[in-house]
């Protein structure tokens, strides 16, 4: 079985230091992936830390979701692109999953910017599979989210 992950990228009508600030902003992370609390520090050794409320539901597999997803800064481009490494997932119960790396990538096109986001990591078990299920698809919906949130601020 090839290694699980999420790799995805989406064009979205703003310029690359908008798009790449995004992720470092708490007000626009709050919007756009529905966190309730982040510490993002654009620079080497800098935390990236987003948490979100406990789900009222149990997952069959991973229990409650929510919970904080952290890692450090290891790489930074401003404007352009950003890794995290060492990413867990610390769910309200049960194992943490990681480690994993985040990387987000700003790229202009046009008048556009092509975002991708690739998490990686992977161990042969039950709740690694079952994180990436649930994962991927709330991701991109976070990240339609993000495009239409940049999209609207640049129409106004």
């Amino acid at each position: 079985m090839p290694p699980l992950g999420f790799d995805h990228t989406i064009e979205i009508a703003a310029a690359p230091a908008r798009v790449f600030a995004a992720f470092f902003d708490p007000a626009a992370l709050a919007d756009w992936w529905q966190c309730v609390r982040s510490v993002t520090t654009p620079r080497p050794l800098g935390v990236f830390a987003v948490e979100w409320n406990p789900t009222p539901f149990r997952d069959e597999v991973l229990g409650r979701l929510g919970g904080v997803l952290h890692g450090m800064v290891m790489d930074v481009r401003p404007g352009e692109a950003f890794f995290v490494a060492n990413v867990h997932w610390i769910p309200p119960e049960g194992d943490p999953v990681g480690p994993m790396a985040l990387e987000v990538t700003c790229a202009a096109a046009g008048t556009s910017t092509r975002l991708g986001v690739a998490l990686r990591g992977y161990e042969a078990a039950a709740r690694w599979q079952r994180y990436y299920q649930i994962v991927g698809p709330g991701l991109v919906e976070s990240l339609l989210r993000l495009k239409r949130r940049l999209e609207q601020d640049q129409a106004d």
